[in-house]
Parts: structure tokens; sequence; C-alpha cells
């Protein structure tokens, strides 16, 4: 058993709370063990301007962790005087794993923006933006349709995409770490899969010490049957709603 008493392959429990925010597309709130994320989607007319004629929209998000979502205070961007390097690191790979899944051109020229906001903050932050922000993305999707935005027919989303930690901890693969075992870790890794069980991005440093491919192997099992059980549970904070259209 680990520290907080889970089985090596056990996800910390998750709650997946749709339509939080009033104003926003799109918004859920996620309980991920001892994260609180809100991922509101805002839905604009415009994009980037590489892509203005082309028909083609965007979707790109922004994360950021409040100042006591931490046992340190996190200073805000504005009162650092730059960009937090590693914030900036984590909405880019929310983003490209967002656009895996997205039809850009049905899309149309308009960019879906998921702002990620860190309440609080245990370990796997940026897994569980991405799992958060899809939800929040299918939302804003389906309000596009009910607004006769675009077609009701039209398969803006090809998939479900969710993501998961995996690492080494005490010399043992484990599946979704927290703020401890990530911390002392001998090794960890971030997995973003599909619902289909294709790879979108792997992120993993050995921390410690090289590993072999016998463990890489095992953390990619742990990941994939882990987000098998995410997207079960994003299925059901959607349900009623046709996220995959055929």
């Amino acid at each position: 058993m680990r520290l907080d008493g889970r089985k090596q392959d056990e996800i910390r429990p998750i709650t997946i709370t749709p339509g939080y925010l009033r104003y926003a597309e799109g918004s859920v709130l996620l309980d991920w063990g001892k994260n609180r994320i809100i991922c509101a989607a805002t839905v604009e007319t415009r994009v980037p301007t590489y892509l203005v004629g082309t028909g083609q929209g965007w979707v790109t998000a922004e994360y950021a962790m409040l100042p006591r979502s931490s046992k340190v205070r996190v200073p805000r961007d504005s009162t650092r005087g730059k960009p937090n390097g590693r914030a900036l690191e984590i909405q880019r790979l929310i983003g490209r794993a967002l656009r895996a899944v997205v039809d850009l051109e049905a899309l149309g020229e308009r960019t879906i923006l998921i702002d990620c906001d860190v309440v609080e903050a245990d370990g796997g932050t940026r897994t569980a933006c991405i799992t958060g922000a899809f939800v929040a993305l299918a939302l804003a999707v389906n309000r596009l349709r009910q607004d006769e935005q675009v077609s009701k027919k039209a398969s803006l989303i090809r998939d479900y995409i969710a993501a998961v930690s995996v690492g080494i901890v005490e010399g043992r693969p484990v599946l979704d770490l927290n703020y401890l075992e990530d911390s002392t870790a001998d090794t960890d890794m971030n997995v973003v899969m599909t619902g289909n069980g294709q790879f979108v991005e792997l992120q993993g440093t050995a921390e410690k010490g090289a590993f072999p491919q016998s463990a890489l192997d095992e953390m990619l099992v742990l990941g994939r049957d882990g987000i098998a059980r995410v997207i079960e549970m994003q299925k059901e904070a959607l349900e009623g709603i046709e996220v995959l259209q055929s």
C-alpha cells in the first residue's frame, strides 16, 4: 500500500462538476484527490493572425495556480514582472492535447480558449487540467450547436482525451502520483491518450537514475488503464450530450 493507502494501480477519487460557472460557454470544477481545479471555456469569433482567411479555427489554453493553491504562496505573474515558465509549458501541453482531437476546420474561424485555474494543488495538476479542459471544451462545442452557430451534425470533436501521471516510487511503478510521491519519485511521467487508445504525448524523466524498458512498459500499461477509467468519468459528466457526432 502507498502512503495514502492506495494500491499501485489506483487513481485518487475524481469528481467532475459540469456547468460550474455561470457565464462561460463550458466549465467544470474538477476535484481530483486533493487537487481542485476550475476549467472554463470561452468561444471567441477571432483566430490568430496567421489563420485569418483560412477558414480554420484554433484551440488554446491558459494555466495558472492561484496564490494560495499550495503550501507556499505562488506569486501572480502581474507582480513577478515576467511570465511563469512552468505555467507556459503546461498551458502549451493542454492546448496541444485538445487540438489533437478537434477538427479545427469544422470549428471555423473561432478560437476556444480554456482557462485552467488551480485552486488547490496536490500533484498531477497538468494531467488533471487536460482531463477537465476536455469536458469544458465539449460543453462549449455543445453550446455552439445549441445556438446554431455550427451544424448540429458537425463532428468538431473526433475523440475523447484525458491524461494521468505515472512514475516509479520506491522502486515500483505507480499510477496517479500525489505531491509527496511526485517530489520523491525515482521517475515521473505524464501520459496523454485518446479514447481509442492512441498516444498524444509522453513526458517522462528519470529523476534519480535511468530506468529499464520493462519499467517503461509497466508505466505505460498503468497509464493506459488509468486513462480508460478517467474517460469513463468524463462520459458520465457529459451524459446526455452527444460529444462525438456520427
